[in-house]
Formats: structure tokens, sequence, C-alpha cells
């Protein structure tokens, strides 16, 4: 490869859609790419990470990569000291998120070793009680954040702080509150990776052992291996159904089917079996409701608990689909006969000493694994919904004070703006003079609008400068979907050819119509038997996996949400496609062979 013509653009030659020039103005100097580092920058591959940030960012939002891509950095280089991976560096360009994973020098790897095995090996050893453990220090900051208000400044601070003695006003607890809970997020997304980099290393093992013995193995017969999991993630999708069988026995269906939430609730209520019904869904609400139908990125997220039409939608199209007689419950019976089938199979090909470490190493990924998915309900849907609900509420309150003139006004500043803006609101307040935010921040807003929906208007490079001959970081792989192969095929497939070629992320192979979706906002137009082309999924668009017969999306490895939940329900996957949600349209006839890892276009 011709080192001096790249595959892909640099960042510092891509330039910016019409509108959007001054897009750098909307995020920290240390986000983006800058002219005093071009040299060493364009050495470097850097991946548009689509799969969690699918949209460009705005300002306050821009902290959720921030928060989380260094926390995941922390683990691998400072804490756990994973061998061959440090953490991956992040830039924001255009929008939009790319990533460049950080490699440790190669004579450093075996010295790190040691220190791994004995601080990965604590967490093995005792999983259970630090899962535990993990849980109490996650419901607690849920529950600290949900403890936090946001008030509007008084004509006068109240008497009783006078004669306590207090020596405070309110813009303390205002601003204090604030810092807490930017402080309780980034805490949140510490704990997020105390135990996924984990998750992942115990299955890469296991991976690379069967690899090693069974260098043809496919590497979908090693994830069948640890299929069939229990996850907390599935729990809301299985509480609809819940839901939805006990509306169809206890006779109250038909209540449900029409109207607002509200008036549905209502006319449940009044049926004979209506208590009943309505203590089942007041149940399944807290915690399960907490369930976004984005990825809990972005502060746009509609969250069930505040928007019950969702899973009142959900739970509507269940009850037909009981009522024509469907099995509407993922296939898990069948997942796990066929996880043990193939583990069967390949552990008799094993002698009596490998086998015991295979054994081994099989247990311990299974033990795991679960938290893969299990976090994802915990961090991305139920913490990030209550830090998203107190920072609208925060946004609300400015709102009404003539701060911005939407109430969606503060998510266009960035945090540390956020906190000028508030000292604004106090020092005039104390002083008695004029508020300067509601002079200067409108037509702010309005500028980084339109510069955010010009940004819209163009899909990412899904990658930038050259690549390395051979990608090997682990990570990478599994939970991107970036191999040497699936770079090829984005920059050497024809535009016009019908074929696209990805990851062989679930099996099966199935033809029909193509749905291309790229908001979560959309998913009440999939049609029963159509293909799901998009971006990135979400775990929360499972309801819809019932209706689907294969999804195909741009980004994605073997362990990415795509794969694994359309593994637990039993539909075909090809993921990592790179362009796959722009070359296909809606209404086109695809073959999805989710064995081989291609998808075809028909018409």
């Amino acid at each position: 490869m011709d080192a001096q013509t790249p595959m892909f653009p640099s960042p510092y030659d891509l330039q910016a859609p019409k509108g959007a020039e001054d897009w750098r103005d909307l995020y920290p100097y240390y986000l983006t790419f800058q002219p005093q580092l071009r040299e060493k920058e364009d050495a470097k591959f850097w991946f548009c990470d689509s799969q969690h940030w699918p949209n460009p960012f705005r300002p306050f939002d821009a902290m959720t990569v921030e928060f989380s891509v260094k926390c995941l950095g922390q683990y691998n280089t400072r804490h756990l000291m994973v061998p061959p991976a440090n953490g991956v560096d992040y830039r924001i360009h255009n929008g939009y998120c790319y990533m460049s994973p950080v490699a440790v020098a190669p004579e450093l790897i075996a010295g790190r070793v040691p220190m791994f095995m004995e601080r990965a090996g604590h967490y093995f050893a005792n999983w259970d009680s630090l899962i535990e453990n993990w849980h109490k220090k996650v419901r607690a900051n849920i529950d600290e954040m949900e403890a936090l208000q946001f008030e509007k400044l008084p004509d006068v601070v109240p008497l009783e702080w006078i004669t306590e003695g207090r020596g405070l006003d309110n813009t303390t607890a205002i601003i204090e509150n604030y810092d807490r809970a930017i402080n309780l997020l980034y805490r949140t997304w510490q704990y997020h990776f105390e135990f996924l980099n984990l998750g992942y290393a115990a299955y890469l093992d296991f991976f690379g052992f069967l690899k090693g013995e069974f260098p043809t193995i496919p590497d979908q017969a090693i994830a069948k291996m640890v299929q069939g999991v229990d996850s907390d993630l599935f729990r809301p999708d299985d509480e609809i159904k819940k839901l939805a069988r006990l509306a169809v026995s206890l006779g109250v269906a038909d209540a449900l089917r029409n109207g607002a939430v509200d008036d549905a609730l209502a006319a449940v209520a009044a049926t004979p079996n209506g208590a009943e019904w309505i203590a089942a869904w007041e149940a399944a609400k807290d915690p399960w409701f907490n369930f976004t139908s984005g990825n809990g990125f972005y502060s746009t997220d509609k969250y069930w608990i505040e928007h019950l039409d969702i899973p009142l939608g959900y739970l509507r199209d269940y009850i037909v689909r009981i009522e024509a007689g469907e099995t509407i419950e993922r296939p898990t019976a069948k997942l796990i006969a066929e996880r043990d089938r193939i583990t069967e199979e390949y552990a008799e090909m094993l002698d009596d000493e490998a086998k015991a470490v295979f054994e081994g190493k099989l247990g311990l990924a299974r033990t795991v694994f679960p938290y893969v998915e299990n976090h994802n309900f915990y961090i991305e849907h139920w913490s990030m919904g209550v830090f998203w609900k107190k920072m609208r509420e925060l946004s609300q309150l400015l709102h009404e004070e003539g701060f911005w003139p939407t109430p969606d006004g503060m998510f266009f500043l960035s945090r540390q703006e956020v906190r000028d803006a508030l000292f604004d609101y106090g020092n005039a307040w104390a002083t008695g003079g004029d508020w300067i935010g509601p002079h200067h921040w409108p037509q702010e807003i309005d500028r980084r609008r339109a510069i955010l929906a010009a940004l819209a208007t163009e899909p990412p490079r899904p990658a930038l400068n050259n690549p390395p001959e051979v990608i090997t970081e682990p990570f990478t792989i599994m939970l991107w979907g970036i191999t040497s192969e699936a770079i090829q095929s984005w920059v050497g497939t024809d535009e016009n050819s019908m074929e696209l070629t990805g990851m062989a992320a679930s099996p099966g192979r199935v033809e029909g119509i193509a749905r291309v979706l790229r908001s979560p906002d959309d998913l009440h137009l999939i049609q029963q038997g159509e293909i799901l082309v998009t971006p990135v999924t979400a775990p929360s668009w499972a309801p819809v996996f019932g209706k689907i017969a294969a999804t195909v999306t741009d980004i994605g490895g073997m362990m990415s949400h795509a794969a694994i939940v359309c593994r637990e329900y039993g539909l075909p996957a090809v993921t990592g496609t790179g362009t796959g949600s722009s070359r296909i349209k809606t209404g086109q006839r695809l073959r999805v062979d989710g064995n081989a890892g291609t998808v075809t276009i028909l018409d």
C-alpha cells in the first residue's frame, strides 16, 4: 500500500458540510484534531464509532463519549494492565466520534502479564460477591441522582436560614447539585467498565484457546457456546410480553387496544379484572421501564418511564400476535440445546488434558459473559435515564427564567458553559442586576442548532487515514467488527455492486424486504417479516426483533449488542457492512446470509 495515498481521507482534508464550517466551536480543544499535531494524528488509523454514537453530538452530550472512553481506557491501562491493549484514543470530527486503539509496545507486554493475572484473577475468583457489591454501588449512585433537586432562586433567602446562622444562599445548592450530577455521571462510567473489559477478556481467552485447538472452527460456533443467557437487558421486553399475555388471559385486551395511555389505562381499570392488570403494569414499571428507545448517550433519547406510549405500543403489538397464535417468547430452550450440542461436539474431540482446560475456560466465560449485556440496563438505560431527566429539569428551569427559548436549550452548551450560566443566574440574583444569559444564549443556541443540522446532512466517513496492514487488537475486532477484511470491503466494493460483505454475526439465511431505519422513532414502521437495515441497533429495539426476519448494520462485531441480541432471538445478522444503511433502500428485496456474512440486493 502506498503510504502517500491513504485508503481513507485525512481529517485535516475532510471538509465540513455547508453551513457547519464552525463546528469546532461546539467542543473542547482536546476532542478535535489539532493542526500542530497533524503529522502524528495522520499516522494513526481512526474508525467511526457509529455503533455507540450514530448522530452528531450536541455540545453537552459530548460528555458521554469523554467519560465512557476515558473510563474504558483506565481499566485496560491503569487498573487491570491488559497485556496487549491500552485504551482507545478518540476525537470528534464533523460531529462524529472517531477512535484509534492505543497498543501496548511489544516489549512491554510480557511485563504486564503477571500484573494482569493477579488483578483480573482476583475479580474472576470473587466474581459473584464483587458483582453483588457492584449492584449496590450502582443503585446507590442512581438513588443519589434521583435525590438531586434544582429550584428557582427565591426573592429572599428564608428567614430561618438567617436565624440559624447558615451563612449560605440558595445558589450554593443549585451549583453543588449540578456539580454533583456531573460527578455522579463520571462515577457511573467508572462503574460501567469495572467488569466489562474482564467479560470480554474471558471470552477472548476462551476464543483464542479454541482457535488454537481447532484453527478452522467458525467464530459463530464459539459464540454459540455462551448463548442462551438470562440477561436483565431482556427483562423490559419480557415484562411487556408477560403483560400482553396477562391482558389476554384476564380479558382486558380490548380495553388496551386504542387511545392514549391514560385513556387505555382508565378503560382497563373499569373492567372486572382491571385492577389485577394495572397492579402488574405498575410493578413492571419499577425498574424495568427505565429503558430507552435509544442507547442512552443522547439527551434526546426517550425513556419508557417518561413516554409510556412506547411500551404500550409494543404491548398492543404483542396482544395481536398472541391472539393470532404466535409464539412471542425468545427461543431460549432451542438456543440452550444447540449450545450444549455444539459444546459437547468439540469437547469430545479434545484429549483429557485439553478438555480440562476447555471446561475451565468455558465455565469462566459463561460466568462472566452475562455482565457484557446486563450492565447495559443498569448504566446506559437506568442510570443515564435518571441523569438526563435531572438535566432536563435544570434546562427547563433556566428556560423558564429566560436563558433560552426552548426547554432543550441547555444541551447546546458544554458542561463547563452550563456552570458559567448557573453562575450568571446566581450572580445577577445576588447583585440585583440583570442576567447576561438571556441576551447571549438564544442567538448562540440558534447558531449551534443550525451547525448540528448541517452536520447531520452528511453521514460520517467509516474511517480516516491508512489502516495497519493487519488489525489484531482483539477488542476492536470483537466489539466493533473492525477487521482487515471489513476495511477492504469498505474501500474495495463497487458502489454499483449488488453484494455487501460484513461479519457473520448470527447464523441463518433469509430473504425479505428491507426496512432502512436511522432513528428509534421510526421503529413503528417495521412490518412483519422485513429485514432491518440500520447503522446500528440498540438493545431496546428487542420488542421488534420478533417481527423482523434479519438484521444488517454498518458497524459491529461478534460481541456487539446487535450480534448478541440477534443470536438470543435466533435471527440472522450481518454486522459491520460499513455502508449498508446508505446503499440499501427501503423496499428492496435482500438475501441475508448470516453464516457467510453477505448481504445481496436482489432487486
